[in-house]
């Protein structure tokens, strides 16, 4: 009889029960695959289909990662949000280079992202910024993200203060926050499969803006 751990690893394997993947399943622009596997999730059911791992790394090379939404998908990159002046956007300052990695659990398929980073223009930041709760677009402005702070009411005191400094007037996006542009040299679709044989196809940009894709090994 198997073990309980015996069935835990049996029951992991029948997660990759999923259809394969070949080149001619995808489109010539992987942008637009992303696209298509992000709507495809959020029919899935994933909570937060935009959710992407980011990797930074800081002018010593040390790296960072942690989990954002990224909000914008184009023909030539995605776009994510934050506060100028948080770690990730001191590592991009310093290393304007990253990584995205987005991963869907019901569909077994993640996405892998990575390339050179541009700060969006600030105009073009302040039409996603409009678009938030004011709530958030409030927490924008009390936040000093990364840096240490006393306590939680220390936070929500500040919260409270910038929610009466503007009372009912419209909220502007505030000077040290702001987007940023992933524009990859390299996406990579993975989908999960049988004893571990993923199928795995890379693009990667040439030199003249077109894109070559390959199969790679599990």
């Amino acid at each position: 009889m198997p073990t309980l751990l015996n069935r835990m690893l049996m029951a992991q394997y029948t997660l990759h029960e999923q259809t394969g993947l070949e080149l001619g399943d995808l489109p010539s622009n992987p942008l637009e695959g992303v696209r298509d596997w992000v709507a495809a999730a959020r029919e899935a059911g994933q909570i937060e289909p935009v959710a992407a791992t980011l990797a930074t790394a800081d002018d010593s090379g040390m790296p960072a990662a942690r989990i954002v939404l990224v909000k914008q998908f184009a023909d030539d990159g995605v776009a994510f949000y934050t506060n100028h002046d948080s770690n990730k956007g001191r590592d991009l300052a310093a290393n304007p280079r990253a990584a995205l990695c987005f991963w869907w659990d019901r569909l077994q398929r993640q996405v892998r992202l990575a390339g050179p980073v541009q700060r969006m223009p600030q105009s073009e930041a302040d039409h996603y910024f409009q678009s938030r709760p004011r709530g958030s677009r409030i927490g924008a402005w009390a936040s000093e993200q990364s840096r240490p702070v006393d306590s939680r009411e220390a936070l929500e005191a500040r919260v409270e203060a910038v929610a009466e400094q503007f009372g009912d007037e419209d909220i502007p996006i505030p000077d040290f926050w702001g987007g940023y542009w992933l524009r990859p040299a390299v996406v990579e679709f993975w989908q999960g499969r049988n004893n571990r044989l993923h199928d795995r196809i890379c693009y990667r940009r040439g030199e003249h803006g077109d894109w070559q894709r390959e199969r790679l090994e599990p």
